[in-house]
């Protein structure tokens, strides 16, 4: 029961935000709302309930499959993907690199102030 309980609260957050995006209109999708919505509730909370990990626990199981409907959309529109492979190409691998320098600015700037707070308080 606890597994039911847990997939109808994500439905619910991802109703409220399919819901507040069409009327609200803004230009985002309403799971990302909703998913954005159940961070904040969490965050408040400060813990999550144990149908609410039940749940989320065996979505996590079997996040594999949640990516065949993504590729059976890839060789549905494959003309099109071998029409406009350059932009895609480029897309691909400036977003990569883009990620990559990110990341990396990242670790530094946090690694330096880790080392300056430790240094304060040692």
């Amino acid at each position: 029961m606890h597994f039911l309980n847990g997939i109808t609260l994500l439905l619910i957050y991802q109703l409220i935000g399919e819901v507040s995006v069409l009327l609200l209109r803004i230009p985002v999708p309403g799971p990302v709302l909703g998913m954005v919505m159940l961070f904040l509730t969490l965050a408040f909370r400060g813990c999550s309930t144990a149908s609410l990990d039940s749940a989320s626990s065996a979505l996590l199981s079997h996040l594999s499959l949640l990516f065949v409907p993504a590729g059976v959309g890839m060789i549905v529109h494959f003309d099109r993907i071998i029409h406009e492979w350059l932009p895609i190409t480029i897309a691909l691998v400036l977003s990569t690199v883009i990620t990559m320098a990110a990341t990396a600015v990242i670790m530094l700037a946090s690694g330096r102030l880790l080392s300056k707070k430790g240094q304060k308080d040692g």
